[in-house]
């Protein structure tokens, strides 16, 4: 497991087993070119493995403000090259139109960087590119979609060679089966899970070298403080980032060096976070 960068809201990216579950789920996607359904609780990672299947971070700036080339974007388009993906959130309330409209605009222009990519080979010279195609559309936060954007996304698989990855909650299986027409072409599901045992370990390690301090499983202490982060987060990756952003404001505020059982409830009691 390695550590990418993040952002302030999520963290430095950190690869762990449901994500490499969620690599090959996405590869099996593309190779087959079928319909798969990602779900999980709010908070786990779906999202951020997707992205970074889409290797979107990178790309995203480009993609959105389309304005003139620099040599730099060469490695937009090797990325994307790599991924043949799109994804993609739905808006809010958004309209058929809406959709239809950013799905164009988006893998029209990944399109684009992926021919980009494969015109020019390792010597500088330009060739024709024989497959340009893109290989998945990844949709997050699928319980947006209305009933003809579904519709939508059916008619486009049907017409098209690319591969379709819905993303949502736990129970978005049950919606889809509504639609028959839609949910008997799924070939793939994935459950996306919290983190769990010697795996949560791992990222609390992370967490806390991020802090300059070491854990030590032989240490009541440093114990204590895993069973109520366990305990409090149910190995929700999104919770172990807002808790540990608390856990360093109150080590920095009260001067200590030590993460205890009290400063993890300490930090608890500043996050909304529901029973536990």
């Amino acid at each position: 497991m390695t550590a990418g960068a993040g952002d302030p809201r999520t963290g430095p990216f950190i690869v762990t087993k449901e994500h490499r579950r969620f690599t090959e789920f996405a590869n099996a996607l593309r190779k087959h070119r079928t319909i798969g359904l990602c779900f999980g609780p709010a908070g786990v990672g779906k999202t951020l493995s997707a992205r970074r299947h889409a290797h979107w971070d990178l790309a995203e700036p480009l993609l959105h403000t389309w304005g003139p080339r620099a040599p730099s974007d060469e490695r937009v388009y090797a990325a994307l090259a790599r991924s043949r993906t799109v994804f993609h959130t739905p808006i809010v309330g958004g309209t058929l139109r809406a959709l239809r409209t950013d799905l164009h605009r988006m893998t029209s222009r990944v399109a684009i960087c992926i021919e980009q990519h494969s015109r020019t080979t390792s010597d500088g010279h330009c060739v024709v590119s024989r497959d340009s195609r893109i290989e998945l559309i990844i949709i997050d936060e699928a319980e947006r979609l209305s009933t003809s954007a579904l519709e939508h996304l059916r008619d486009m698989f049907d017409r098209t060679p690319i591969g379709l990855m819905l993303i949502g909650m736990p129970g978005i299986d049950t919606r889809l089966a509504r639609y028959p027409q839609l949910s008997s072409r799924v070939g793939f599901a994935h459950h996306y899970r919290p983190l769990q045992g010697d795996e949560l370990t791992f990222v609390l390690t992370r967490h806390w070298r991020t802090l300059g301090l070491s854990l030590d499983s032989a240490d009541f202490t440093d114990t204590q403080a895993i069973a109520a982060i366990s305990r409090i987060t149910s190995g929700n990756f999104r919770l172990l980032h807002r808790l540990f952003v608390q856990i360093e404001r109150i080590l920095l505020i009260n001067e200590l060096t030590v993460i205890t059982e009290d400063v993890v409830e300490a930090a608890r009691s500043t996050l909304v976070i529901g029973a536990t």
